[in-house]
């Protein structure tokens, strides 16, 4: 499989496209805002030194993508696709996805997994995602996706607590017939 991780994608309204480290400056500013965690298991993301270790190691990862809004070429968030596993027809994780507060509610998150799903399905059969289980935000929005909790969870620890992953997935088929086709 050969799944290209950091394409450049197009929608309506969007373009994502390769992660560079001279979007630093210009992510963390979206990043910041503390609201933008307030769900998430890593609450404190909007803090310098914690938000300097996750784009580190975005680039590091590869895959990542900066979200940027055609209309003024801001970035508004991020997203990134994970490595591709080859076994049970290929699965890829999308994850690591945020948007500044004020796209919230505005369709652009749909927009942006259409197209990141389109692109992972050309080369595998399934798409993953892991969301912290009080991230209900986030839950909500891969549920209005098409993406369905699986019985699997991953447990993992932050700052001394434990913090609980569930796992949602998307098949192609499923894909194909479900509220993004």
């Amino acid at each position: 499989m050969a799944l290209d991780r950091q394409p450049t994608l197009e929608t309506e309204r969007l373009v994502l496209r390769p992660l560079s480290e001279e979007d630093r400056e210009a992510l963390y500013e979206v990043a910041s805002d503390p609201a933008v965690w307030e769900q998430h298991p890593i609450h404190d993301r909007w803090r310098r030194e914690v938000f300097d270790a996750f784009f580190d190691e975005g680039l590091a990862a590869g895959g990542a993508l900066a979200v940027v809004r055609k209309s003024d070429e801001r970035i508004v968030g991020s997203t990134r696709y994970g490595p591709v596993e080859e076994d049970e027809g290929g699965f890829v994780e999308i994850g690591w996805t945020f948007l500044m507060p004020t796209c919230w509610g505005k369709g652009l998150n749909p927009e942006m997994k259409r197209a990141m799903l389109a692109h992972a399905f050309k080369e595998v059969g399934t798409v993953e995602f892991r969301v912290g289980d009080t991230n209900y935000r986030s839950r909500n929005a891969l549920e209005a996706i098409g993406a369905v909790r699986t019985e699997r969870y991953e447990l993992e620890r932050y700052q001394g607590k434990r913090v609980v992953h569930l796992v949602y997935e998307i098949t192609r088929e499923a894909f194909e017939a479900g509220p993004l086709s």
